[in-house]
């Protein structure tokens, strides 16, 4: 369960989250919509711990991580994992490496330096990117792929870490259509398959329509509208939206039957 009671944020005198509350109790995907500037962001990061918050709770099973410190901390950070707009891949290193990488908070760290991995790691990391169509670049340097492969990278690299819950901030903003579609049905299966909890900040409406089970909708740091998608109306929107109305209708991603249509590895 994961509860965020009146979040705040605060940079200096901007407010980014203003008493932010929402609750959670199942595994659902979550799409957090709003135009420039809402908080959006500002929220995932903040719960993930990148942040630090100026006031509220982030309770997980009532335990308030936001007063984690040390190792707590870090296992927070390994149970919550976040996936980037700008992929943070290791440009320089190969797929698998940068897979592995993502279990570096849970082994030594001159171990993972030296890339002495041990073949579970290797074999772990491999049967991930087998899963999401990318096994064909396990040796290829991150920066050969193209954005939509490397965000697809960036996935199997969070689930490396085994996570209770994904926050993936603006993952397919700067991918073409089927890459985007490519990624939100990975997502999409790790939700389904693996009953983890995917909160995910979209901009889109028709992708937030068709791929979450519930809306989240933002302005000036504040929650709008909480909802199921289907409940989501285009007069609500435009509220949410504002004069970036026109811009969030555009057409979205439009989701495939999952375990219909796989994944090619080169796209």
């Amino acid at each position: 369960m994961l509860e965020v009671n009146n979040l705040v944020k605060k940079f200096g005198t901007n407010v980014a989250l203003n008493n932010v509350s929402f609750v959670t109790d199942k595994p659902e995907v979550i799409g957090v919509i709003g135009r420039s500037g809402a908080g959006k962001s500002t929220l995932l990061r903040t719960i993930n711990r990148l942040n630090r918050a100026t006031s509220g709770e982030v309770l997980v099973d009532g335990v308030d991580v936001l007063k984690l410190r040390g190792d707590e901390k870090l296992r927070w950070q390994k149970d919550c994992a976040m996936i980037f707009q700008q992929f943070n891949l290791v440009n320089r290193l190969d797929v698998i490496t940068n897979v592995i990488l993502g279990s570096l908070n849970i082994q030594p760290s001159l171990k993972a330096m030296l890339k002495l991995f041990s073949d579970e790691d290797r074999s772990t990391a491999l049967r991930l990117l087998d899963r999401f169509g990318m096994i064909d670049t396990a040796l290829q340097r991150a920066e050969t792929l193209s954005g939509g492969q490397q965000q697809r990278v960036a996935i199997c690299r969070a689930m490396m870490q085994q996570p209770k819950f994904i926050l993936a901030d603006e993952p397919i903003a700067s991918l073409d259509p089927l890459n985007a579609r490519l990624v939100m049905d990975a997502l999409h299966r790790i939700n389904r398959e693996e009953n983890i909890l995917v909160i995910c900040n979209l901009h889109t409406l028709d992708t937030a329509r068709n791929y979450c089970d519930r809306v989240i909708g933002m302005r000036m740091g504040e929650i709008v509208f909480d909802g199921p998608s289907s409940e989501l109306t285009d007069e609500m929107a435009r509220e949410i939206y504002g004069a970036e109305a026109d811009e969030a209708f555009e057409p979205g991603v439009t989701s495939t039957a999952l375990g219909e249509t796989p994944i090619p590895a080169g796209a």
